[in-house]
């Protein structure tokens, strides 16, 4: 992972750079162009905000969502002071050139009020797989000391790779023979573990997805 960017390499691509930069931000009296945040993960909306020229170059350079607050009058980077920060995964044009979706992965609640998002919407994906993922998150940062999750994730990076490795070869050897319940728990037991590990990493099963829809596209 890269470590200057807190999610791996810069998504902003130079030849998305080039088509962010069409923003007619010209189109507003106010040179304030509409940015929709979208959750990367779950496609949720969560929420609206207003970018100028600044304000977008300053999302693209630092990865973390940068808007420019009408009330404030100034730029204002979401979650400067909550550490709830939007870390941008993709930014794209809408096919006027006038608006932004931005696709990003927040820290915490988006919503001031504590709420996931600003139409105090539960933020989560209706994949069993990808809820998984968040109760990993939230027992990962709990206190619960007896949660199994927190013990492995206290054990470190390599206990955590290590047990996946045994799982697989668990559900290799199943495999061979014929009991499927057997099988079939130990390909959970791997799953799960292999989710625990994308987690140490960083990444998420968004971030695996992407990979195999890019090759898919080939």
């Amino acid at each position: 992972m890269s470590r200057e960017y807190p999610f791996g390499a810069n998504p902003c691509t130079e030849l998305n750079k080039t088509a962010i930069m069409k923003i007619e931000f010209s189109k507003y009296s106010d040179g304030l162009a509409p940015a929709i945040i979208q959750d990367f993960s779950t496609g949720k909306v969560l929420m609206l905000g207003f970018m100028n020229e600044e304000a977008l170059k300053k999302t693209m350079a630092e990865g973390k969502v940068t808007f420019f607050s009408r009330s404030k009058q100034r730029l204002w980077t979401k979650g400067e002071e909550s550490g709830h920060f939007l870390l941008v995964k993709q930014v794209m044009p809408d096919c006027d050139n006038d608006t932004l979706l931005i696709k990003a992965q927040p820290l915490g609640p988006t919503c001031h009020t504590g709420a996931d998002t600003c139409w105090s919407e539960r933020n989560h994906n209706d994949n069993f797989l990808f809820y998984l993922e968040d109760i990993i998150r939230l027992r990962k940062a709990g206190t619960d000391e007896n949660s199994y999750v927190k013990k492995m994730f206290a054990k470190g990076l390599n206990k955590i790779a290590q047990k996946v490795g045994e799982e697989a070869v668990e559900m290799v050897i199943e495999a061979k023979d014929n009991n499927d319940e057997l099988f079939l728990n130990e390909s959970a037991d791997l799953l799960f573990h292999y989710l625990l590990l994308l987690n140490a990493k960083g990444h998420n099963l968004q971030d695996v997805l992407a990979v195999l829809q890019k090759r898919h596209s080939k």
